[in-house]
């Protein structure tokens, strides 16, 4: 309601669109319209996934191989498959129209909103869960606080782009956290680590390793979009330009499938020989995921907003920054400790459990008629 409101007066005022894209996408597209890919989307992950375990566990150099090479605190093949899957859709937004958008008094009401889910109760519902499932380990439940404070500003425009989200409003809620991530995530750790749980090894978090993930893991793929969009667009006009993003637009699935692999891959024989205690991990990063994700989806239902804001509020308030948690774990604890192990689980038990939601949300549009 309140971006389409905003199109309209745009449009009416000088025909220009904010949105990228046809709106021919935001209607529940018929089966056979969706790209080979797409229409068969979670059986790739659920391939990926398996050709990920069986390479972890079968292939015995596989997981050593995959961690030789860090950047950033990730493993190089991670890191690739990162910047790869961001790159294409930050290409579709419209920068150049952004500065609208943020003149709008209901567009700061949304990132208010958007505040309160992602860095008050997210971090303390993820918190409660972790000391009501695990209240016997110490490892895990302090894992499990580092991905909660971790918050998404990458694989959201994974989920947004699929389940036909707002790719601007998601693209300026994606800058407003990775901001607030650079100033709260360390202060969050300690105080969540340190005071809450009464951790036994005082956690120090370093501002810079926060920063440089940030920087990295959004910015690289960022300034390449925008560097794309200023010479490309201009230079081969709308029509061309859009017509190149439909071409290179599944690249971001075929990044997101790839980095599926290598994480199960190098961390797959660590898992399964852990299964308890990933066992133990998944019940409350599932019942998280579903809280956080159902709770923002009803929120906005009820306060009248659209389908699109609506659906990238939901899959932000539900996502989390695997990268940084894992990263920043692995500095702090070690690779091998129990807080890594379940870090790690978080990205293994998010990917599919966000892609059933991404068809749970688009039934739900459809079913509630939810239009924007």
């Amino acid at each position: 309601m309140i971006i389409s409101q905003f199109e309209a007066f745009v449009q009416n005022a000088g025909g220009i669109g904010i949105l990228d894209g046809s709106h021919a996408r935001d209607r529940q597209a018929p089966l056979k319209a969706l790209s080979f890919l797409d229409r068969f989307l979670v059986i790739w992950i659920i391939l990926a996934m398996a050709i990920g375990i069986l390479l972890g566990n079968f292939v015995k150099s596989t997981g050593p191989d995959l961690q030789k090479g860090q950047f950033v605190g990730v493993s190089i093949p991670i890191a690739v498959g990162l910047l790869v899957m961001m790159y294409p859709i930050l290409c579709k937004v419209k920068y150049e129209s952004l500065h609208l958008l943020l003149r709008k008094k209901d567009l700061w009401i949304q990132v208010g909103i958007s505040f309160v889910l992602n860095w008050i109760i997210a971090p303390l519902f993820m918190v409660g869960l972790a000391w009501a499932f695990l209240p016997d380990r110490q490892d895990l439940r302090e894992g499990l606080i580092f991905v909660g404070i971790a918050r998404c500003i990458a694989m959201v425009l994974i989920w947004t782009d699929l389940a036909n989200g707002d790719g601007d409003y998601c693209a300026v809620l994606v800058a407003f956290n990775s901001i607030l991530q650079i100033i709260l995530f360390a202060p969050f750790a300690i105080f969540y680590i340190n005071i809450v749980s009464h951790s036994k090894e005082l956690v120090t978090v370093s501002y810079s390793k926060v920063a440089t993930s940030v920087a990295v893991f959004l910015g690289i793929p960022l300034a390449a979009a925008i560097l794309t969009r200023v010479a490309l667009k201009p230079t081969i006009g709308e029509k061309k330009y859009q017509k190149l993003m439909g071409i290179i637009g599944p690249i971001s699935l075929i990044g997101l499938l790839y980095t599926i692999i290598v994480l199960f891959a190098s961390q797959g024989a660590h898992v399964v020989h852990q299964i308890t205690s990933v066992l133990r991990v998944c019940a409350p990063l599932i019942v998280y995921f579903f809280c956080m994700f159902s709770l923002t989806v009803f929120l906005c239902w009820k306060l009248g907003f659209g389908y699109r804001v609506s659906c990238t509020q939901s899959f932000t308030a539900a996502s989390n920054n695997f990268e940084l948690a894992i990263a920043v774990v692995v500095a702090v604890y070690g690779v091998s400790s129990g807080q890594a192990l379940a870090s790690t689980v978080g990205p293994l038990i998010e990917v599919p459990v966000l892609v059933a939601l991404v068809y749970v949300l688009k039934w739900i549009r459809k079913r509630w008629g939810w239009e924007d």
